[in-house]
């Protein structure tokens, strides 16, 4: 027998707190756009790397657990302004799918297996994580005092490369600084992008961003500023670190991504937003993933 309401049926209660629906609130799937620049980071310092299964894992649980702590409080502390946005409205927090008491319960939960995971790498790292931590959730309340919040995301993304590099070598050698610094302006560059949806709202609740404080013109510079800079630090790293033409067809494929990405979203210098969601989900995940694979090719090749 079927389970599905009949006509003049009230729909079944939403089940709150479900796995599926706490993923969903965080964007677990968006992980995808993080790990493989940690790959990077790894072929950066494989030279000098301890690269035992055990140590590799623990880079990664590390990584993907800081990102669901970050995402859980930018959720936490948007719930408010997230209700009353159209674009929002939705998000789980809201809706009531996943209640205040899970998302904290997320939020702790894995902001304490990051820092676990980081103290298991070596005791520098544990001792590191705290602070790092605290960068990543201040990120959240950025918006309400300063425009150049996507910049404090980016300084948050840049510490992801170097800290894989100290978590394998113990130290931050050159090459991961410079590709951390170009993760930094990558994501940096797209929260600009992201942040158009929300000018006008963003500008009549009182809350700061390169759009609301620059408009779309200056926006749209700044995102091009930041992604120039993003390419010629991720080259950079590479000849550096002395890697070879697997990372420059990375970086190559890269920088034609995000050209594209910025002919998607704004042709001509003219913005069309309803296109920013396709820009993050395909030309991101691509740009990273083909990256990612380069790199490991590189490294495999030489």
């Amino acid at each position: 027998m079927s389970a599905r309401p009949q006509a003049g049926e009230a729909a079944p209660p939403l089940r709150p707190n479900g796995v599926v629906a706490l993923a969903r609130m965080v964007k677990l799937s968006h992980s995808l756009f993080a790990l493989p620049f940690v790959a990077a980071a790894v072929v950066l310092v494989a030279r000098d790397a301890r690269l035992e299964p055990l140590r590799l894992a623990l880079v990664a649980v590390a990584v993907v657990a800081a990102r669901t702590a970050a995402m859980a409080m930018n959720r936490i502390a948007d719930r408010a302004f997230d209700a009353r946005n159209p674009r929002t409205m939705r998000r789980e927090l809201v809706t009531g799918e996943v209640s205040p008491a899970a998302a904290w319960a997320l939020l702790l939960g894995s902001g304490a297996a990051f820092v676990l995971a980081a103290a298991l790498i070596s005791p520098l790292c544990g001792i590191l994580a705290v602070p790092v931590l605290g960068i990543l959730l201040g990120y959240s309340y950025a918006k309400r005092f300063t425009w150049a919040c996507h910049l404090w995301l980016g300084v948050a993304q840049a510490l992801a490369p170097i800290g894989v590099a100290l978590a394998l070598t113990g130290g931050a050698p050159a090459a991961s600084v410079v590709l951390g610094v170009g993760v930094g302006a990558w994501i940096a560059g797209f929260d600009v992008f992201y942040a158009l949806q929300d000018l006008d709202y963003d500008r009549g609740v009182g809350l700061s961003s390169i759009p609301a404080r620059f408009g779309v013109r200056g926006a749209l510079a700044w995102a091009r500023g930041l992604h120039v800079v993003a390419v010629l630090c991720v080259f950079a790293a590479g000849a550096l670190a002395g890697r070879g033409p697997g990372w420059v067809a990375g970086a190559a494929i890269l920088a034609a991504t995000i050209v594209g990405e910025h002919l998607h979203v704004a042709p001509r210098g003219q913005l069309r937003p309803e296109r920013i969601n396709v820009a993050f989900f395909n030309y991101n995940a691509f740009a990273s993933v083909a990256f990612a694979l380069c790199a490991l090719g590189d490294l495999a090749i030489r």
